[in-house]
């Protein structure tokens, strides 16, 4: 096997044309083994192959710099810069992550998981570059489906001004996560079907420099290209063509559902903790939106290039037809879309990951609740039950969304509340309103479920107890009652119980009738503690002989943890809080 040898990209350039292809196959078959046994990007990985052998056999990394958007598709590059055991050895599997990472490799230059970010990255390169007065060939990869995203076309318009070196390829594979979205993606089509040759082209209208090739997994004819445009003296687009999922037939079919893939069985591709017919609240979601878009010919669900997120599969989405918006890769773009169709009276729903919604913070505080217009959000994987990726952490949405004005961020603990919530939320028309979405799908434990949550901060108590009282939002509301039984266990006080439900404003009425019979507040939240729900209630209390204690994860960039270690390193376990709190007694 040649795959074994590469030690760095030097060990390839040597290679012939046909001992590439070998090399290329041996790549394909280990990422296919790997991703079968642990999961991953399969689709964006797949496709890539032929071309990032081309980029090393060509390219002097790590003089040459190459920088890859959201970086998912990195998987051969990291084969080829010394990480190739991390594929090839199951015991060393977590060696690496899924993205590129500074700290594994001189070749990788920067974390990065999210998209559109690649060519802005590469102009920063590229002018560091030519202010020290080096020399050497940037490159930034990019997807089609990242093109949608604002920062690609920022960073684009920008790379045209520059006057000196650097390479961007566009990977055209036809697909985002899903199908594209937006009127870029007719001219994209326009270019594959002229070979190129249209005169209508995005890139140079943006004085980029533009080759096209057809084959992108042509190991020959990428080189050709690759050799064309190196130490190129003005920017230049290299688009070409693959095919997301090649080496796996159904990868190719259904590119959607193999973009990134769980393991599975080799043969035939099914999952191998297939959990499709669990209930969840991707699911549960997507259920409101149908039935709500029947009812009401104002209502929109927007995506913005997750489609996944409502649980609906593609014939789903067809038949809402104009009463679904994908957006692309435009997560600022969706916030702004969804103010818009809230100020002209119609009800948005905008379904994104937590960690997505960091993208839009300035559209959400300035576009969207300023004017106060009631468009409705739901953030999924909030949670230290999400995504665990240092790229992807949803722990970071409370005290972003929490503190906007005119912002109602509820926090339900179980699926009956999130339903009620979503219902309510959608029917009402007097604020923008997040929904933190649980992490779990529990059946309600709570005394009851409001279907109106138009009395704004009103918590919930659940249990009426003496001296110390928690107060556990969201999906933390289990451990609340978890932590109440071992208090009682171990002291033989019965704590009262509070489900907050609102991130967004303090109950002061309720806070300020338990002053006078609890001595300790304890608070809990699935996110960050630094500006988070636990500071609002200590602040409410600073100037009083209530002891608060608040319990949540530390400020700090986390990657690929273990869910129970993190919550014992935080002291989140119902024996560990039980513990301070016998301290103070």
């Amino acid at each position: 096997m040649y795959i074994e040898n590469v030690k760095s990209p030097k060990d390839i350039k040597s290679l012939g044309i046909e001992q590439l292809n070998t090399l290329s196959k041996e790549i394909r078959k280990a990422l296919i083994v790997r991703l079968s046994k642990c999961g991953g990007h399969v689709g964006p990985n797949l496709g890539m192959v032929e071309a990032t052998i081309a980029m090393h056999y060509v390219f002097n990394s790590p003089i040459d710099k190459i920088v890859f958007d959201v970086s998912h598709q990195c998987y051969t590059h990291k084969m080829l810069t010394g990480r190739a055991e991390a594929y090839l050895d199951l015991t060393h599997y977590g060696d690496v992550s899924g993205y590129t990472n500074p700290e594994e490799s001189e070749h990788d230059f920067f974390n990065i998981g999210h998209t559109s970010t690649s060519v802005s990255l590469a102009c920063g390169l590229a002018k560091a570059r030519d202010l020290k007065g080096e020399t050497g060939n940037i490159i930034a990869v990019i997807g089609d489906g990242s093109l949608s995203g604002g920062e690609a076309f920022e960073g684009l318009s920008n790379a045209g001004t520059l006057n000196s070196n650097m390479i961007i390829v566009v990977n055209d594979n036809e697909m985002s996560i899903a199908e594209n979205h937006g009127g870029l993606y007719e001219n994209l089509a326009q270019l594959r079907q002229t070979n190129g040759t249209t005169e209508c082209n995005f890139f140079k209208s943006l004085s980029l420099d533009y080759r096209f090739l057809a084959d992108g997994n042509n190991i020959s004819e990428l080189i050709k290209i690759f050799h064309e445009v190196k130490d190129c003296s003005k920017p230049t687009v290299v688009h070409i063509c693959t095919q997301k999922g090649k080496g796996l037939s159904y990868a190719e079919e259904n590119r959607e559902k193999y973009h990134f893939s769980g393991p599975f069985d080799i043969a035939t591709g099914k999952g191998k903790h297939d959990n499709s017919e669990v209930e969840n609240y991707n699911t549960i979601t997507g259920k409101i939106v149908i039935e709500t878009a029947a009812n009401n010919p104002r209502f929109v669900a927007i995506t913005s290039g997750t489609p996944g997120v409502f649980g609906l599969n593609s014939s789903q989405r067809q038949a809402l037809g104009s009463q679904f918006i994908d957006v692309g890769i435009a997560e600022e773009h969706a916030v702004a879309v969804a103010s818009g169709l809230a100020s002209a009276g119609c009800r948005p729903l905008w379904a994104v990951y937590s960690s997505f919604i960091q993208r839009t913070y300035d559209q959400m505080s300035q576009d969207l609740c300023i004017n106060n217009n009631p468009a409705v959000i739901c953030v999924f994987a909030a949670s230290v039950y999400g995504m665990n990726d240092v790229t992807h952490l949803g722990i970071f949405d409370i005290p972003l969304l929490g503190n906007i004005p005119n912002l109602v961020y509820l926090a339900p603990t179980c699926k009956e509340e999130y339903i009620a919530m979503l219902n309510w939320a959608v029917d009402q028309q007097k604020h923008p309103v997040a929904i933190r979405v649980p992490a779990h799908v529990t059946a309600s434990d709570v005394l009851f479920t409001d279907n109106d949550y138009s009395n704004l901060n009103r918590y919930q108590k659940v249990e009426t107890g003496e001296r110390i009282a928690i107060i556990a939002l969201g999906s933390f509301y289990s451990l609340g009652r978890k932590t109440a039984v071992e208090i009682e266990r171990r002291t033989g006080i019965h704590p009262t119980l509070i489900n907050p439900r609102y991130i967004s404003g303090l109950d002061s009425n309720m806070l300020n009738e338990i002053k006078s019979s609890h001595d300790i507040i304890v608070t809990l939240e699935d996110g960050i503690l630094d500006g988070g729900f636990g500071e609002k209630i200590a602040r409410f209390y600073g100037n009083s002989n209530i002891r608060t204690l608040c319990y949540g994860i530390r400020k700090e960039f986390i990657d690929r943890y273990n869910v129970n270690e993190l919550l014992k390193e935080n002291r989140l376990t119902p024996e560990q809080i039980t513990e301070d709190i016998e301290q103070l007694l």
